[in-house]
């Protein structure tokens, strides 16, 4: 049997589209006509030239938000959605710190308070 897969050429990475949400973090149901179209989802493979660019930290694995306006959907797996994404499509990376985060300062200087 032949495995096959999907390479990105040029500055661009495969990703796998995130599952459309139906719900809200508080719980609310959202209607089919007001679902919010889902942007994040997970790199499954970065093509050779973007491996090589340092001024793009985009790994496998990683979990990005993308533009989906010039994404290629890819029919290769029937149960996944994938697509391949210009770089420059890529807006944001999700990172995760193991270290909590210092507390930003607000107008009045001190930790905790909220800018107005």
């Amino acid at each position: 049997m032949v495995n096959e897969f999907v390479e990105p050429l040029g500055m661009r990475v495969l990703i796998r589209k995130d599952e459309a949400r139906t719900t809200t973090r508080g719980g609310i149901v959202l209607p089919d006509q007001a679902e919010i179209p889902t942007i994040t989802g997970r790199v499954v493979e970065v093509s050779i030239q973007i491996e090589r660019d340092a001024d793009f930290p985009i790994e496998k694995y990683d979990k990005v938000l993308f533009h989906p306006k010039n994404s290629i959907p890819v029919d290769f797996e029937q149960d996944n959605l994938l697509y391949v994404v210009p770089i420059e499509d890529v807006v944001a990376v999700f990172r995760r710190h193991d270290e909590p985060q210092p507390r930003r300062r607000g107008k009045g200087g001190r930790e905790g308070d909220a800018a107005e």
